[in-house]
């Protein structure tokens, strides 16, 4: 897969082309770029996948507290890559972006620059100004500009329609499962070790704490079996989201806590992923110490039979 940054001097041969925000890249978005690498197979063209960033909420909008996200962008061109696609073209979007009339936006970008053959979008696209280009705006300037375009409908499954907000709900209500059968993967969190408290190095179960990017949407509070790439190897470990309430007397900020099983080097500072696997539990609060490391122990036996 090419990145490209913008669409300056791009030289892609008979283009394939769909457009999206993708966040992410969930079974149903899957669907429409394995439709779109298809595509580009029997036409012999190239298949090519643009997106825009930063998100269009974070520009449009000025309450920036409550948006969150289910992929950072380095997460998104991760999946995008194990899509197959020839071409990923990120579209810089800013005010001045937005308000380009959708009629300029597919003559100008999508045939001018792109050189767009075959568009294919989903079934509740929308672009250009105030979004006001749909599939009918695309199919009407289509029979203007000489290229194809084709709808795909939505990915149904048996309770109900692939969403990215629906996914996001699951996570946020501690369904784990469900956000995965939608995603198609374990939900993906990136992030940079940073200085803790040290606290679970003192009870026997020293963790990394995550910094993790903004607007990165984090998981319900709860204790999760993970799996974690860090140091260029991949170990199971538990996953701590919330505050420590057996441990903190006040409350605090929410935190992000790993403990790595069969691990022991100094990853501070470095980046490192987590695949949520399982939740194992909701956070509680114990009435000592003791009963927490007792329950951390019976956590880490029911990671390891899943790991085995």
């Amino acid at each position: 897969m090419i990145i490209h940054t913008g669409y300056s001097e791009l030289k892609i041969n008979s283009p394939v082309v769909t457009l999206g925000i993708f966040d992410g890249v969930h079974r149903g978005h899957r669907m429409l770029i394995d439709h779109l690498v298809k595509k580009a197979g029997e036409s012999k063209g190239e298949s090519v996948v643009i997106t825009l960033f930063p998100h269009p909420r974070l520009v449009l909008e000025k309450d920036h507290a409550n948006l969150t996200f289910l992929t950072t962008l380095d997460e998104k061109k991760e999946l995008l890559e194990k899509t197959g696609i020839d071409h990923l073209v990120i579209l810089d979007f800013s005010n001045e972006f937005s308000r380009i009339p959708a009629c300029d936006f597919v003559r100008e970008i999508l045939v001018r620059r792109i050189g767009t053959k075959h568009l294919i979008v989903g079934y509740d696209h929308h672009f250009g100004r105030s979004g006001e280009g749909d599939f009918g705006t695309i199919k009407q300037c289509s029979g203007l500009m000489d290229f194809k375009v084709e709808q795909l409908h939505e990915l149904e499954t048996a309770g109900g329609s692939i969403s990215s907000t629906s996914i996001r709900e699951a996570l946020l209500a501690g369904r784990l499962d469900d956000a995965n059968k939608l995603l198609g993967y374990n939900y993906l969190l990136t992030g940079t070790v940073v200085e803790g408290r040290k606290i679970g190095r003192s009870i026997g179960f020293p963790t990394a704490n995550i910094r993790a990017e903004a607007h990165k949407l984090i998981p319900a509070n709860g204790v999760y079996a993970v799996e974690v790439s860090a140091d260029k190897g991949r170990y199971a470990g538990m996953l701590s989201i919330g505050t420590n309430p057996t441990i903190t007397s006040s409350q605090v900020s929410r935190s992000i806590e790993v403990n790595i099983l069969n691990f022991d080097r100094d990853i501070y500072g470095m980046d490192i992923s987590v695949n949520f696997r399982k939740r194992l539990r909701d956070e509680r609060r114990f009435d000592s110490i003791s009963q927490l490391v007792d329950q951390m122990h019976i956590d880490k036996e029911e990671t390891l039979k899943l790991f085995a």
